[in-house]
C-alpha cells in the first residue's frame, strides 16, 4: 500500500528542496491521469477534493475511490481534504480514511481561525491525519462565486498561529488567488521570506494554475513545500474532451474517458517536473 500521510510527503520534500503538488480531482479520469503521472515519474504526490466541489463530486462516491487510488499507486500518494468548510465534512473525509485534512477558517477573526484549528488537530490526531490551515486570504474563489479580496498573511501572526494551533502545514496569501488569473499576479515573496524565517512547518501555495514556472522555482527556494493545482487540470480535462467530441461524428464513451484522463495527466506530469526541478 502507498497510501501515505501529507507530512512525510512533505519532510521528503523539505529534505530534497523541492514541493509536492497537490492536484485537485473531481471524477474517475482526473484520478487515473494524476495517478498515472505520478507513477510514470516516480514522484509522491497528494489527490485532494474542496468541499465546495463535493455538489457534483460526492465525497461518498470520490473518497473511497481516491483512497483506493492512492493504497494501489507504486509511488506515495496522500489522500487530502482541501478547503473543508464544516466540521461535518473533516470527520466523514477521516472516516473514509483520508490521510490528511483542512478547514478553511481564514476568512474569520484570527481567534476563531484558531479555535477551529484546534479542533481539527483534536479530530484528526486518532486518525494520525496531517492538518493544514490557511491564515491570510487567498484571493478569487474555491468554487463558488464569491470573490475574495487578497489580504496578505502577516508574518508574525503566522508565528503565533503555528505556536497556539500545532498546524502540521500553513497555507499561505503573499498575492495568490483561486482559478485563472486575469493577468500575472505580483506575488509578494518578500512577505514569503519572512514567514518561511519565523515559522517551522511547511508552507502552502494555494492557486497554482498561472503562475509562471520561474515564480513557482522561486517560492520553493522560499520555503514553500505543497502546491495546489486545480483549475489546470480542470480546464486540461475540459480542452481534451471538446477537442475529441469535435474531430468525431461518432462519440465513444471509452475513447472520451481516456482523453479526458490523459489531459489530466499530461498537466500533472507537467507541473512534477516544475515542482520537482526536472
Amino acid at each position: 500500500m502507498s497510501l501515505t500521510t501529507m507530512d512525510v510527503l512533505l519532510r521528503m520534500a523539505e529534505k530534497e528542496n523541492r514541493a509536492v503538488g497537490a492536484f485537485s480531482v473531481g471524477n474517475m479520469e482526473m484520478v487515473m491521469g494524476a495517478v498515472r503521472a505520478a507513477e510514470e515519474t516516480c514522484t509522491p504526490i497528494i489527490l485532494q477534493i474542496a468541499e465546495k466541489r463535493l455538489a457534483a463530486s460526492p465525497l461518498r462516491l470520490m473518497g473511497p475511490m481516491m483512497v483506493s487510488a492512492a493504497q494501489n499507486a507504486s509511488v506515495p500518494v496522500a489522500v487530502h481534504l482541501d478547503h473543508g468548510l464544516t466540521l461535518d465534512c473533516v470527520r466523514e473525509a477521516l472516516a473514509y480514511g483520508f490521510t490528511s485534512v483542512m478547514l478553511d477558517a481564514s476568512l474569520l477573526p484570527f481567534e476563531e481561525n484558531i479555535a477551529m484549528t484546534r479542533q481539527v488537530k483534536a479530530l484528526a490526531a486518532p486518525c494520525r491525519a496531517t492538518v493544514e490551515a490557511e491564515l491570510g486570504v487567498v484571493g478569487g474563489n474555491e468554487g463558488d462565486t464569491a470573490e475574495h479580496k487578497i489580504l496578505c498573511t502577516d508574518p508574525a501572526l503566522a508565528e503565533r498561529f503555528v505556536a497556539e494551533t500545532g498546524v502540521d502545514a500553513l497555507a499561505v496569501a503573499i498575492g495568490n488567488a483561486h482559478g485563472n488569473y486575469p493577468v500575472l499576479p505580483d506575488l509578494r515573496f518578500d512577505i514569503l521570506e519572512q514567514i518561511s524565517r519565523r515559522v517551522s512547518v511547511p508552507l502552502v501555495l494555494h492557486g497554482g494554475t498561472g503562475m509562471t514556472d520561474d515564480m513557482f522555482r522561486k517560492a520553493i527556494l522560499l520555503g514553500i513545500r505543497k502546491i495546489n493545482i486545480a483549475t489546470a487540470s480542470f480546464d486540461a480535462l475540459a480542452k481534451r474532451a471538446k477537442a475529441y467530441a469535435d474531430r468525431t461524428d461518432s462519440p465513444d464513451y471509452f475513447a472520451l474517458s481516456a482523453e479526458m484522463a490523459a489531459g489530466v495527466y499530461e498537466n500533472v506530469k507537467r507541473h512534477i517536473a516544475v515542482f520537482s526541478g526536472r
